[in-house]
């Protein structure tokens, strides 16, 4: 599936730009991005740090609006969708995942009691992301950091989104857990041909889980390309710059 296809487009950003005005100052965060996300595709997201990754997730489910250009969500533009069904639709998972209080099966029903609904079968979701169903019953707060991650995606799971955003979801996991979270992400996409825009640090992760990879810096979208060109023949100096000193330093920044 090509990238530009339209037609087969998730998620589609044309001149979209972001600023928050600081201490009489305009401040650029994002400028002008145009770029399509296909559907049902793996798109990674890497950059420095402070480069725009976080906010331009933010805005595919209106937890921010562009200031400028247009964001069109499923041939919708964001800002004219249903923020209670947008966010059904494009779930969005963070780096450190927030537990609402009570237990696990609590986390779980929140979406559907939200809209006045009962969760049939929350063993499902367990399942889903290798959790084992007898931690529904135990306290969110007390599950570790792996675990807790994992119900914030199955949380999220549980509104069936077609698109999922991913902000950093394996950082803050050991190698072990963060390895486990990405396996059931990828099993996810493979079985319910999830849509994944996929922000990571780890440059070996994006290299591994992306089909395409996009880089930002400085708010600017530098080169986007299919995952294997993107790191073995890249078109941008800056892209190839941004490569070299990454991998002089590690494989995530």
């Amino acid at each position: 599936m090509s990238p530009t296809d339209l037609s087969a487009a998730a998620i589609e950003f044309r001149q979209v730009s972001k600023w928050y005005q600081h201490a009489g100052h305009t401040l650029t965060i994002l400028e002008s991005i145009s770029g399509t996300v296909p559907r049902g595709g793996i798109v990674t997201l890497v950059g420095p740090s402070g480069s725009g990754k976080s906010t331009l997730l933010s805005l595919c489910n209106l937890l921010t609006s562009p200031d400028a250009g247009e964001l069109i969500i499923h041939h919708q533009e964001v800002r004219q969708w249903s923020i209670p069904v947008l966010r059904r639709r494009v779930g969005l998972v963070f780096q450190t995942p927030v537990m609402f209080p009570g237990t696990v099966l609590d986390n779980l029903r929140c979406g559907p009691m939200l809209r006045a609904q009962r969760l049939a079968n929350p063993e499902y979701f367990m399942r889903s992301v290798g959790l084992d169903e007898d931690l529904l019953r135990h306290n969110a707060s007390d599950l570790s950091g792996g675990q807790q991650q994992r119900v914030a995606l199955a949380r999220t799971l549980v509104n069936e989104p077609d698109i999922l955003l991913l902000d950093e979801v394996t950082s803050a996991l050991d190698p072990s857990a963060a390895r486990n979270v990405e396996e059931w992400i990828l099993r996810i996409h493979e079985e319910r041909h999830t849509t994944l825009l996929w922000v990571t640090h780890n440059l070996e992760q994006a290299h591994r889980v992306g089909q395409y990879t996009w880089l930002l810096m400085q708010g600017r979208l530098v080169e986007t390309a299919d995952t294997e060109r993107f790191f073995n023949d890249p078109v941008q100096d800056e892209t190839r710059l941004f490569l070299r000193s990454v991998s002089r330093e590690g494989a995530s920044l």
